[in-house]
Parts: structure tokens; C-alpha cells; sequence
């Protein structure tokens, strides 16, 4: 039976979901805050640069042929997506690094040059890797967090361990060499939380790295968005954008509306894609699941401090993504997770688009995106940014044996202030909830109220978890468990 369906936000996990609801039948309609759609994947441009200002990877191709398929559609259909050689470079020193190309048979070279005998068990760490891949990613991502149950079947009996083990055990069981370490340790930073504390489970975010590759749409992350934009557009659902919510209407326990921008609207679903603490702040008290000492005992992903800088001149020495390890990565960890604090010495990821894709940045000029993890709710004022600017572009210059700085045109910061203005994102938070062991499935906030019929939430903050695949599988779980109770 159709309904008539509110949708709130217009990130990925958003526009996923207003995609199948309106295949489904369903009226649907989504309002966004800010000028354009995207929610956290949004574009800068100025001054013929052009930056995403979320998202900047694109792993896990299979997750979005699989979406685009769910309408007979092709991600080509929309844009082209180019394969990274190398996928990244990771600094250690200066003029010291390791890069990981596109082949595991390339990268497995790297590993034996790097230490002797590594390359064997790479393969044997990967081949686990693919396993539970096959297993989480083609099948257990896709259930809807509703039962402990769901992660019970033989082939995670069979895994059990895995669950109670963490990533950086089961590395340095294998591995002593530290550089090497840390790179297969990186990936679960896309997951939110330290090695040390996400399960063992978790390694296929290394096939995915290692198997699978990394690759960069045309136009940048943003083209995702305006094909899927498009796509929701083609399937009736309307999009209005610079609509501030300020309200969910609940009449006898039951979602009826919103109030935007002043306007009620009534509708018979209402489904968030905003930050899951501050939909809840949109309703009383007494209709809310998750008190805020709930929310303050949460694990959260990091927040960041991000520079978005157009350049006179073309960076020499990096890849289209760069790491720069040449600090502590523990002391880093500790203080986004143990004691969150500034960072002393910060480890730091570069993104150069336009050395994959000319559309980035003006002819001899280069564009480039800089971001530090930063631990979520830290006091952020500009001396503290410009600081930190500072630091990051000493230290690059002199890994990296060229002078940048001079050569600046301009660059645009955003950080937790920005997160909190833009997002509404608990304590300015960037990549959602993080994926522990006490907060993977049925563990995370549930895709529909405990307290309110008919009002549903989607997106990184509940299942199945942070990063844009994720979020994609996240709008479908939640568009399938409405259907399933509209029926």
C-alpha cells in the first residue's frame, strides 16, 4: 500500500532509502538544511578547484553496482570510475615510503621488500580477509540489526573468535615489521576506532584495500551523489533543499509529520537521515529511546580538521592518496580515544584529486584536501586550526622535499564547529558511531522507534555502521523493514 513518506537529511544513506521507498510505490519526499544534497558528501569549488568535502575513497565497488543493479541500473550509467595506480603512498620519513599499488601480487612485493618472509603471510592474512568479506559483506551487513540471531549462522560459527580477537592481534601475530603494521591497520580507521579495539572479524576492510582496490569516480565522490540524486529523481521522489526541520509531530505515539521551516507537513512515515541523537532532540522527552548519558557512554568515530587548499603549482612526490606515518601512530590513537586532547604531533592524510582527474583543479595548479582525526567535542577556534595548517605543511614540505607554502592560493578549513553548524553531528563527530564489538549489529541504535510508530531512522549511526557503503546498505535495510510494516 503507498505512502506518504518524509524523508530528513540527503546524505547516502538518505537518498538510498528515499530510492527504494519510491520504487516501492510510496510518495516520498526529502527535506535537506543546507543548499544542496549530500548531506557530509558534499563539493566545494572556488576559484576553478573543486573539493568533495566528504568522502574522498571509494572502496567496496561491488556495494554500489549491487545498489545501482536494485533498479536495473549501472553505476556507469551515471559516471566513470578510474581504478587508482598506486592506490596510496604512506609516508614514514623523508623520502620514505611504501606504495600500495592496485594488485595484491604488486602490494605483496612491496611487503617482501619491506621485510622477508611477509609476503606469504600477507597472502594467507588476505585470504581470511576475502572469507569474511564474503561473509559480512555479501550477507550479514544486509540484515537490519533487529536480533542478536541474525549474526548466528555456520559460517560465523565458524568465526566466533574472530569476534572476541581484535585486528591488531591478529596482525602482530603475524607481522613484526611496525610500517607494516600500521598500514594494515588503517584500514579499520574507516570503521572509527582503534585496531586494538575493533574485532578480528573486521579484516575485510584489508580486502577490500588489498582485494578489491581503490577508485576514483570522474568529477569526484560528489558524482555519486547527483547519480543517485538523479536516480531518486527518475523514481518520483522529491527533493527540497534549505529546509531546516525543527520538528517530528507525534500524535498517540505515532509519527504524523515534521514542522519545516515553519510548515508542518503531514505525512504517514517519517524517516531520519540525520544525526540519530539530533532527530531524537526533535521530538519530547518522553517519545525519545536514548537518553543523553546513552549517547556520552557511546564509542564515536573521529571528528576531523580538514583544509581544502588550491595550489599555483603541481605537488611533486605523492600519490592521489597520501598517509604520512611519520609520528606515533599509538600517541595519535590515545589521543582521539583515551584521552581526547589535540594531538601533538598529528598524523595527517593528503588527497591530490587532480592528479587522477584534471576537472579538480586549473591547468599547472593542483587541488588538495587535508585532514587530521581529531577526537570528537574538542574546543575549535581558528588560531587552533591555523596552527595545526602550520605544523602539517612543515612537516609535508619536508617529507616530501618541496616547497608548498608559498605557493598557497587559498585555502577553507571545517572542523568540529563546522560538523555541529552544518550537520547537527553529535560533538561535531565526522564518521558517525564506531564499529566496537558492543556496538556492531543488534547493538547499535535500531533502525525503527521503540517509542514512536512509524518513525525510522538510517545512516551511520545505526546498522549496519559508518562509511559511505555502509550507508548505502543502511537506506535499503531501513526502506525493506518499512515495507515489511506497511504490509
Amino acid at each position: 500500500m503507498s505512502k506518504t513518506i518524509s524523508i530528513i537529511g540527503s546524505g547516502f544513506a538518505a537518498l538510498s532509502a528515499a530510492c527504494y521507498l519510491a520504487k516501492a510505490g510510496n510518495k516520498v519526499a526529502i527535506y535537506e538544511k543546507n543548499n544542496a544534497v549530500g548531506g557530509r558528501a558534499r563539493q566545494l569549488s572556488k576559484e576553478g578547484f573543486v573539493f568533495d568535502i566528504g568522502p574522498t575513497w571509494y572502496w567496496m565497488p561491488d556495494v554500489f553496482e549491487r545498489f545501482f543493479s536494485d533498479f536495473d541500473k549501472k553505476p556507469s550509467d551515471y559516471y566513470k570510475l578510474i581504478k587508482l595506480n598506486p592506490a596510496y603512498s604512506v609516508y614514514f620519513g623523508l623520502n620514505d615510503f611504501i606504495t600500495i599499488e592496485d594488485t595484491l601480487e604488486k602490494i605483496c612485493i612491496a611487503f617482501e621488500n619491506e621485510e622477508k618472509g611477509s609476503s606469504v603471510k600477507l597472502q594467507k592474512f588476505i585470504k581470511e580477509a576475502q572469507n569474511n568479506y564474503n561473509i559480512a559483506i555479501k550477507d550479514l551487513v544486509y540484515r537490519p540489526g533487529v536480533s542478536p540471531l541474525e549474526l548466528v549462522t555456520p559460517a560465523t560459527f565458524l568465526k566466533i573468535r574472530q569476534f572476541f580477537s581484535t585486528i591488531s592481534k591478529e596482525v602482530r601475530k603475524e607481522f613484526k615489521n611496525e610500517r607494516l603494521i600500521s598500514i594494515l591497520e588503517f584500514p579499520v580507521l574507516f570503521l572509527g576506532a582503534k585496531a586494538s579495539n575493533t574485532p578480528a572479524f573486521y579484516s575485510f576492510m584489508n580486502y577490500a584495500d588489498f582485494g578489491l582496490g581503490t577508485f576514483h569516480p570522474k568529477n569526484g565522490m560528489y558524482s555519486v551523489i547527483n547519480a543517485m540524486k538523479s536516480l531518486a529523481e527518475e523514481l518520483g521522489v522529491t527533493i527540497k533543499t534549505n529546509q531546516n526541520v525543527e520538528e517530528i509531530l507525534v500524535d498517540k505515539n505515532k509519527a504524523v509529520g515534521i514542522i519545516s521551516n515553519g510548515k508542518k507537513i503531514v505525512s504517514e512515515i517519517v524517516l531520519s537521515g540525520a544525526d540519530y541523537h539530533h532527530t531524537e532532540t526533535l521530538l519530547d522527552l518522553k517519545y525519545r529511546q536514548y537518553s543523553e548519558i546513552y549517547w556520552e557512554k557511546k564509542t564515536f568515530a573521529p571528528s576531523s580538521l580538514l583544509f581544502y587548499v588550491g595550489f599555483d603549482k603541481k605537488i611533486e612526490n605523492v600519490a592521489h592518496h597520501t598517509l604520512f606515518f611519520d609520528v606515533s601512530f599509538e600517541k595519535h590513537a590515545q589521543a582521539i580515544y583515551d584521552k581526547p586532547e589535540w594531538p601533538e604531533e598529528p598524523l595527517f592524510y593528503a588527497s591530490f584529486p587532480s592528479k587522477t582527474d584534471e576537472s579538480a583543479a586549473p591547468q599547472g595548479k593542483e587541488a588538495g584536501i587535508f585532514l587530521i582525526p581529531l577526537a570528537p567535542g574538542l574546543t575549535d577556534i581558528p588560531e587552533v586550526r591555523a596552527d595545526y595548517f602550520e605544523k602539517i605543511m612543515t612537516r609535508f614540505e619536508k617529507l616530501t622535499n618541496q616547497e608548498v607554502k608559498k605557493f598557497v592560493i587559498f585555502k577553507e578549513s571545517f572542523c568540529v564547529n563546522d560538523f555541529i553548524e552544518q550537520y547537527n553531528s553529535y560533538k561535531g563527530n565526522a564518521y558517525g558511531l564506531a564499529n566496537t564489538l558492543f556496538q556492531t549489529a543488534f547493538l547499535r541504535p535500531k533502525l525503527k522507534s521503540s517509542k514512536v510508530n512509524n518513525l525510522y531512522f538510517t545512516g551511520q549511526l545505526t546498522v549496519p555502521g559508518p562509511g559511505v557503503p555502509p550507508s548505502l546498505i543502511s537506506g535499503k535495510l531501513t526502506a525493506q523493514l518499512i515495507e515489511k510494516n506497511a504490509n
